[in-house]
């Protein structure tokens, strides 16, 4: 989607600058004209904007946040389609200056539960508000968790949120390819079915994930995540970092729980459980939250107050005073009025310097305040509050810092599994930061995810491969044996995974090495017949090559020699020569006298004699007369016989 920066939305809301863009949508920081303030304006993708379930989907968050009025939801101000410029489908929210709860977390990295808990307490009070009048989240996720300059949670993004108020329909593969795997709930993955037992599972992962840094189940894509999800049990948080405390570990295992029915009912009972945790966490000071769990109180009209009776305390005190002082102010004003004319100049002129005094005083001060302030606000002290570019192009960025009057430098680039490549993670100063006024601020860009390609290792031996898999930021994994009648002994026939993947830094890389071609038995098959030798050599893997020749004293399909000779053991895939007879080089002539043409050609033939007939006479039914050579006769096989018919 094009950047719509400075575009006038409903003739209302102008668009100052792109905050985010996903998938689906792109978030802009405007300004509402009409009331002069400052909202955010989620624009639908123009391409999407076409399919009606996805119009439904915008539709639905704008609603399901529009339906609960709480302080730990984002609220929702205003929604519509922009009938002049360029076409869009928008929904109008509450600006939310700050960071997600994911952008914390990669700093961070894990929290204690002293800091944890002030984090997940809000959400869940704000889920228990949602489930009260029905409302499904079904997508909660640290993504979509706001943290706010003034340290407020939000939650955000209800666009696949369902309820007796929002309809239902979103339908099963939707909902599971909009979902972010990793904190679906195995119901939701399975059957496409949630409730608010599916919303506690996620605050359960993403609280897991808080405290160990980690999710609890990872994978090269979402399906295998998704298939851990559904047939594997969520370990405890404990195992990994064993410091954390057993009853909240036990309620983190209770709502990760892969039966709905094991899990708080909903985010009320969630919130009782952690709360009642927290107060035991510290017992000595009071629990305080962001969350503001109760209405607002109505407030009733300022009536005029009556002065109150002063306490009788207090009112003894005063008159005591007064009879101290009263005394005193006697006297001072006796003394002026008998003082001679000379003691009133001199008291005049004490009072004088007191009062310049105190006016050079008042005027350093307003010096001082006065540098001060041309310090911080124009001169070399100024600050400019940094926005955030996390996400971001770094040419946006310094388009952006330019506009500030900010330098721009990039840092340093590293990998990262989550921000694109070319994409800026952080800045330092960070999103909300202050740096001089002509300041450099450092950016961290993203090199995408690390990944490194599997060498070709076939034909090399172990311990070279070893090394070149070190040198490539991979590890030797298991070694399998296997033969091969290309690769020699000791050298390495394939890898898994293949040459050539890309795959995560210290991925295990498999190899099978040859044990060279294997050995296999040859019988002997000489004096046997011809046809069994090749079949049985043929299917122990043998090239079996057979060569046919007269024998005059072996029977026609006998094994006469066999080469090499049988009963050793040879290389698998060798090449054995079997020498096998054809029968005797010669053949008598039949006697085929009196026989019809038809018969005698026959005999002669299946003899291995070629025929010649010549016919004579007048008859009929012409029989043979005569044979050339004579019956009896011995003859090369393939010989020539003459045969007279008439």
């Amino acid at each position: 989607m094009s950047d719509l920066t400075g575009e006038l939305i409903d003739g209302r809301y102008e668009l100052i600058r792109l905050i985010a863009s996903g998938g689906m949508a792109s978030i802009y920081a405007a300004t509402d004209l009409r009331l002069d303030r400052q909202v955010a304006v989620k624009i639908m993708h123009p391409h999407l904007a076409q399919d009606e379930q996805f119009v439904s989907r915008f539709i639905r968050e704008a609603k399901a946040a529009a339906a609960l009025t709480h302080p730990n939801i984002v609220a929702v101000q205003d929604q519509g389609w922009n009938q002049n410029g360029s076409p869009a489908v928008f929904i109008v929210m509450e600006l939310i200056e700050g960071h997600t709860l994911r952008d914390y977390l990669f700093e961070q990295g894990s929290l204690t539960p002293q800091q944890a808990l002030p984090i997940i307490i809000p959400v869940l009070s704000a889920l228990a508000a949602a489930h009260k009048i029905g409302i499904v989240h079904r997508d909660i996720k640290p993504e979509n968790i706001l943290i706010a300059k003034d340290g407020r949670i939000k939650i955000a993004d209800f666009g696949l949120a369902r309820g007796a108020l929002l309809g239902t329909t979103m339908t099963v593969e939707s909902s599971v390819i909009l979902g972010s795997v990793s904190y679906l709930s195995p119901e939701q993955v399975q059957r496409g079915v949630a409730d608010s037992r599916s919303d506690v599972y996620a605050v359960g992962i993403v609280l897991f994930e808080i405290l160990t840094g980690q999710k609890p189940f990872a994978g090269d894509d979402p399906i295998q995540i998704a298939f851990k999800h559904v047939n594997d049990r969520v370990p405890k948080a404990s195992s990994l970092v064993p410091s954390i405390p057993t009853e909240l570990d036990e309620l983190i295992y209770r709502a990760t729980s892969s039966n709905p029915d094991q899990r708080p009912r909903d985010a009320e009972e969630f919130l009782t459980a952690l709360r009642d945790i927290a107060e035991k966490l510290d017992p000595k000071r009071r629990q305080l939250s962001l969350e503001l769990d109760l209405p607002p109180l109505p407030i009733s009209p300022v009536k005029e107050r009556k002065k109150r009776e002063m306490p009788k305390s207090m009112q003894t005190l005063i008159s005591k005073t007064e009879q101290i002082v009263a005394p005193k102010r006697e006297k001072t004003a006796s003394t002026k009025a008998e003082s001679s004319p000379s003691e009133q100049i001199r008291i005049k002129r004490k009072l004088s310097k007191r009062v310049k005094r105190n006016r050079i005083i008042a005027a350093a001060l307003v010096a001082g305040l006065f540098i001060i302030g041309w310090t911080v606000f124009v001169g070399p002290g100024a600050r400019v509050v940094v926005p955030s570019v996390a996400g971001l192009t770094v040419k946006s960025a310094s388009k952006e810092f330019t506009a500030l009057g900010l330098v721009t430098e990039v840092k340093e680039e590293v990998f990262s599994e989550d921000v694109a490549a070319g994409k800026i993670i952080t800045s330092n100063p960070a999103g909300g930061g202050k740096v001089k006024e002509g300041g450099t601020v450092t950016l961290i860009v993203s090199k995408g995810k690390e990944r490194y390609e599997v060498p070709a290792l076939t034909g090399l031996l172990p311990d070279v491969a070893a090394k070149q898999l070190t040198d490539g930021n991979l590890v030797l994994g298991t070694q399998t044996e296997s033969y091969s009648f290309d690769i020699p002994q000791g050298a390495i026939i394939s890898t898994s995974p293949k040459a050539g993947e890309q795959v995560k830094k210290d991925t295990r890389v498999d190899i099978v090495v040859s044990k060279g071609v294997e050995q296999i038995n040859a019988n002997s098959y000489v004096g046997r017949s011809g046809e069994q030798a090749l079949n049985e050599l043929s299917d122990a893997g043998f090239d079996v090559s057979p060569e046919y020749v007269f024998n005059e004293k072996e029977m026609k399909g006998i094994v006469i020699s066999q080469k090499p000779e049988g009963s050793q053991n040879l290389p698998k895939g060798s090449t054995i020569t079997l020498v096998i007879s054809k029968g005797s080089e010669y053949v008598s002539v039949p006697n085929v006298q009196n026989k019809t043409a038809t018969e005698a050609t026959r005999d002669l033939q299946n003899s291995d004699l070629k025929v010649i007939v010549k016919k004579i006479g007048t008859k009929k039914v012409k029989t043979v007369t005569n044979i050339s050579p004579k019956a009896g006769t011995k003859v090369k096989r393939g010989s020539t016989v003459t045969i007279t018919v008439g």
